[in-house]
C-alpha cells in the first residue's frame, strides 16, 4: 500500500503536467495571434519624415491617446508606463506610441524618418543630419567600472 506521501506527489506531478500541456497550447494559440497582428501592422506601415518633440515613459491615461486606444487596452495594461514620443509630422502636433527599442535610439529635437503604423512607431529608417546613436548596454554584476 503506498504511503499517503507518495499518493500526494503522484497527484501534484500530474497537475502539473497538466498544466505545461495547457500553457503549451495556450502559447501556440497566442503565438498565432501575435503573427497575424504583425502581418496587419506591416501592411499598415508607412514611411513618415516627423520633427520629435519629445519623449517619456508614461501611463497611457496621462499620455493624451485618443480615447479608442484606451478602450481597446485590456484593463490591466492601462497603468503601466508606455513610451511615448511627441513629434510633428507635416503641420500637426502628434502623440504617437513606440516600440521599447525604437524608444531608446530615438533622437529629441531631431527630424527623423520612421515607420509607423497607425499610432505605433515601429522603426527608424533614418535621422537628418547625424546618425542612429545605439544606446551603450549597461553591464551587469556586482563589480562596475565608470569610465569618465
Amino acid at each position: 500500500m503506498p504511503s499517503t506521501f507518495t499518493i500526494v506527489m503522484i497527484v501534484i506531478l500530474i497537475v502539473l503536467i497538466a498544466a505545461c500541456i495547457a500553457l503549451y497550447f495556450f502559447g501556440k494559440r497566442a503565438e498565432k495571434r501575435q503573427a497575424e497582428q504583425q502581418e496587419q501592422m506591416d501592411a499598415a506601415a508607412q514611411t513618415v519624415s516627423m520633427l520629435v518633440i519629445d519623449k517619456k515613459k508614461m501611463k497611457l491615461k496621462e499620455a493624451g491617446l485618443p480615447a479608442v486606444v484606451l478602450e481597446n487596452t485590456p484593463k490591466y495594461l492601462r497603468r503601466t508606463k508606455v513610451p511615448v514620443v511627441k513629434a510633428k509630422i507635416g503641420p500637426r502636433i502628434m502623440t504617437l506610441m513606440c516600440d521599447n527599442k525604437v524608444f531608446e535610439v530615438i533622437p529629441v529635437k531631431k527630424e527623423v524618418k520612421a515607420v509607423v503604423s497607425g499610432l505605433y512607431i515601429t522603426g527608424i529608417k533614418s535621422v537628418r543630419g547625424g546618425s542612429i546613436e545605439q544606446p551603450q548596454k549597461k553591464k551587469k554584476g556586482f563589480f562596475r567600472r565608470n569610465k569618465s
